[in-house]
């Protein structure tokens, strides 16, 4: 039934009218997500959502690392200085690196090698690396001796900072190293024949030991400053950074972008989905 007002017909049509309109915008749920509109945007979000997750994870990874590392060097910096003979040989002294140490002993200087790429204030040079035959034991560990300048290793003039007879050696124990943390460098080792290698990339013990004598402890020991010694080679000791890092604060951050996406997509969805025509809307 329909009724004339002011000469338009009005009633069961404009009702059907208005009833189309109200039918043609459903409610947006979730699983309009994975419909045929949204389902590759939708595999999209969730990819990054799981990446983001992921990226949190190994940053809380990173930082477990991080305390575990400061934990060590920590308990290590606190011991008591040990004295590198008879049975403190025997322990397993790559686990106690970054602890005080002292020991007596004899260099060789004829199987003296360079490290290079050592800085001091500005200026380019070689940190020397001596083999110490220890005093009263059938042990050999390799000391670096500190800095010298660029000019004076490449004049292999190196008699001048040699430290004749029985010499007392305080400093840190450290390990070894055969691999940059960043790039691809290594040492060529020498093939039969060929000269011992002098300038190393790293202190790689193991390497080293190849083209000795005679066998390394599985450590070396980078030797301390002290107030009585002015001369080359300058004595240095590791800067330990032993703070937690930025790891806390990175994975606060992709949990974050995580929870973002997680809210926020859905939310987009929503509003394009109420702000598009529908084809009701379309037709009508």
């Amino acid at each position: 039934m329909s009724e004339r007002v002011g000469g338009l017909q009005t009633g069961a049509v404009t009702g059907l009218s208005g009833n189309q309109r109200l039918a043609g915008k459903p409610t947006f749920g979730l699983r309009n997500l994975f419909s045929r509109r949204w389902i590759l945007a939708t595999v999209l979000v969730a990819a990054a959502i799981a990446l983001t997750v992921r990226l949190g994870f190994w940053q809380l990874d990173r930082l477990s690392q991080r305390r575990a590392f400061n934990a060590r060097v920590t308990t290590q910096l606190q011991a008591p200085v040990l004295l590198l003979s008879g049975d403190a040989l025997h322990l397993d002294l790559i686990s106690l690196e970054y602890r005080a140490v002292k020991v007596r002993g004899v260099y060789d200087f004829d199987q003296q090698i360079a490290l290079r790429n050592q800085a001091w204030e500005n200026q380019s040079g070689v940190h020397l690396i001596t083999p110490l035959h220890i005093e009263g034991a059938d042990q050999v560990v390799l000391v670096d001796r500190g800095w010298v300048p660029a000019v004076d290793f490449t004049s292999t003039d190196w008699e001048a900072y040699d430290e004749a007879g029985m010499v007392e050696v305080q400093g840190m124990i450290r390990a070894a190293q055969d691999k940059p943390d960043f790039g691809r460098r290594s040492d060529p080792l020498p093939g039969p024949g060929e000269p011992p290698l002098k300038l190393w990339n790293f202190v790689n013990v193991q390497a080293i030991a190849q083209q000795l004598p005679y066998p390394l402890l599985p450590v070396y020991i980078q030797q301390a400053p002290r107030p009585s010694w002015i001369d080359l080679p300058y004595r240095t000791q590791p800067v330990l950074d032993l703070s937690e890092g930025p790891h806390q604060g990175y994975a606060l951050q992709w949990f974050t972008f995580a929870l973002l996406l997680l809210v926020g997509y859905p939310l987009f969805a929503m509003k394009r989905s109420k702000s598009s025509p529908t084809s009701a809307e379309l037709l009508n």
